[in-house]
């Protein structure tokens, strides 16, 4: 099976233009292809993991990725799948989480001469020239169009800025630059940047005539897909320092049963053979499924040794006997305990348990917290500091969730 008909096999794709054309350049190594990532934070987070799949899987076939930071384009914000306008960032700000961006990624692609590479798009948008970008570039966009768009559809009842009614041709003016400097011929996205991407393949074509070659396609995300990231905590992180490998196996370790063989389809590089043996799984089956999927995306993320950390830590605490070494944990100070105490609710959001008091109370009062095996059955329950001395105490959120709090 060539490389297209497997992305399409693992339902990585949703919509294509010019298909034949597409997969023509794709399993021939032919195609220079680049995906987005606008710098919203210091870290990726498992809502970009099947762009870096993707990108690793064509690469491994002799394709070259390009993966832009929008340096340029986070200035103003994506307003897709948004229901208000993004915090406007320094350029400071964004600089350096371009630059975490990329030691991250390096992880998935390979970057060099001939290779992968990665550009800034504020190398070129932040010098445009205003009126020159509308008389050139605006032109070629049509506002009634624009407003059909899903992406501007969504956030015309709650307001959209003209700031940000400027994303798309901004967006587009990449694809126009990248094939002109960077010969890149394909663009790579989710279903919510579909309406952006086909901006940039008719620029092209007007700017360039019809017989230049752009190409489009989308990825196909899961229903998990939609959602992933977000926990208690906040987001998922890539980054070991916001969400350790041990956490990081558990978010897959947990998904629901209806979205783990496709998970393991669309993300994992285990051979479509063996996963379609496992399509039949179900009941007891399914959770090993789950394991399978935290210890190989672990793996790719974190390497094998923490993943081989997290599926033993994980498998102990399940059996009563896990090993605290590899646990999340949360060191305690003095200014936390009042008269040698601290309450139940203070304990779950000081170890970032749950985001606030209500959520805590709430946890609490529906019996889903349990310290070192005993319910917590009262909001009004506290600790003793003298419990979290040497290696502390265990905390149970839910059936699978654990934590070590401890006094230093």
């Amino acid at each position: 099976m060539q490389i297209y008909e497997e992305l399409k096999a693992r339902g990585l794709i949703a919509q294509v233009t010019d298909e034949e054309q597409i997969r023509e350049l794709v399993n021939g190594g032919k195609a220079v292809f680049y995906i987005g990532f606008d710098p919203t934070a210091d870290s990726l987070h498992v809502g970009h993991f099947m762009a870096l799949c993707l990108m690793k899987r064509l690469q491994m076939a002799g394709n070259r990725p390009i993966a832009l930071i929008g340096g340029g384009t986070a200035m103003i914000g994506d307003p897709s799948g948004r229901t208000d306008m993004r915090s406007m960032m320094t350029r400071e700000t964004i600089q350096h989480n371009c630059d975490c961006f990329k030691k991250q990624m390096e992880r998935f692609i390979e970057f060099g001469e001939g290779k992968a590479q990665m550009v800034n798009n504020a190398d070129w948008l932040l010098n445009l020239n205003y009126v020159d970008f509308i008389r050139d570039i605006g032109a070629c966009f049509s506002v009634n169009n624009m407003l059909r768009a899903e992406c501007f559809k969504q956030r015309m009842e709650k307001g959209l800025s003209f700031l940000e009614f400027n994303y798309m041709p901004m967006q587009s003016y990449d694809f126009l630059y990248l094939y002109q400097h960077y010969g890149c011929n394909m663009q790579f996205g989710g279903n919510d940047q579909w309406s952006n991407m086909l901006g940039g393949t008719e620029l092209i074509r007007r700017k360039l005539g019809k017989d230049a070659h752009a190409m489009t396609i989308t990825l196909l995300l899961t229903s998990e897909g939609k959602k992933m990231g977000k926990t208690a905590k906040g987001a998922v992180w890539l980054d070991p320092a916001k969400t350790s490998p041990y956490e990081f196996y558990q978010y897959w370790r947990n998904i629901e049963d209806a979205d783990v063989l496709k998970c393991i389809r669309m993300l994992t590089f285990l051979p479509l053979e063996k996963i379609d043996e496992m399509d039949t799984w179900e009941g007891a089956q399914l959770n090993t499924a789950k394991e399978i999927l935290a210890y190989e995306l672990t793996g790719l993320v974190h390497g094998t040794e923490e993943a081989e950390k997290a599926r033993e830590t994980a498998r102990g605490l399940f059996a009563g006997a896990g090993s605290l070494a590899n646990m999340p944990a949360t060191a305690l100070g003095a200014a936390q305990f009042s008269d040698g105490k601290i309450g139940a609710i203070a304990l779950l959001v000081a170890c970032g348990l749950c985001a606030s008091n209500g959520e805590a109370r709430r946890l609490i009062q529906q019996g889903g917290v349990s310290v070192n095996e005993r319910k917590v059955n009262s909001i009004d329950d506290a600790f003793d500091q003298a419990d979290f001395a040497g290696d502390g105490v265990i905390i149970k959120k839910g059936k699978k969730v654990f934590h070590r709090a401890y006094f230093a």
